[in-house]
């Protein structure tokens, strides 16, 4: 099964980044299966339709303001996933919305969903994440690495050099 992990988010604008954040750290800290497939998606929207039309996983990696405390970790899978994006508020609700609902159109959407939704603490302008945001980062870093585990795709750490 091909797996990809796509990181959204604007670097530019502190947790605002941090989908961006974790996938770099998930390429610089593990190696990966060849079926699994890293993107940084940014704040691209329709130019990532083939990646997801490539794969039979997509697990999303992005920030989500959902009324928790900062730093909060939500998951969400399957069907909840392109319902997350038409009911709630995410920087980029509009263009993953209309992502997805263009994959499904094209009967390209991978058969397998799953977003790991950061709450934010800041979304100012700024390059660096948070205190919180950092923090959060790591442990949806864990996340992800527990979420390939459970798809049979089992990152192993990268040794150092």
């Amino acid at each position: 099964m091909k797996i990809l992990v796509l990181g959204i988010g604007n670097i530019l604008l502190e947790d605002e980044g941090i989908g961006v954040h974790v996938v770099d750290r998930l390429q610089a800290n593990y190696e990966l299966p060849v079926n699994v497939t890293v993107v940084d998606g940014g704040t691209s929207g329709m130019v990532l339709l083939d990646d997801i039309a490539a794969c039979q996983h997509l697990l999303i990696v992005d920030c989500a303001r959902l009324d928790a405390p900062p730093g909060t970790i939500h998951e969400f899978h399957g069907n909840a996933v392109p319902a997350f994006f038409q009911q709630r508020i995410s920087p980029h609700q509009i263009g993953l919305s209309d992502l997805l609902a263009a994959a499904a159109l094209l009967d390209v959407l991978p058969q397998q969903l799953s977003l790991i939704a950061i709450e934010p603490e800041s979304i100012e302008l700024g390059t660096e994440l948070t205190a919180t945001g950092k923090r959060a980062c790591e442990l949806a870093l864990d996340r992800v690495v527990r979420r390939l585990q459970e798809l049979g795709a089992s990152p192993r750490l990268a040794l150092a050099a």
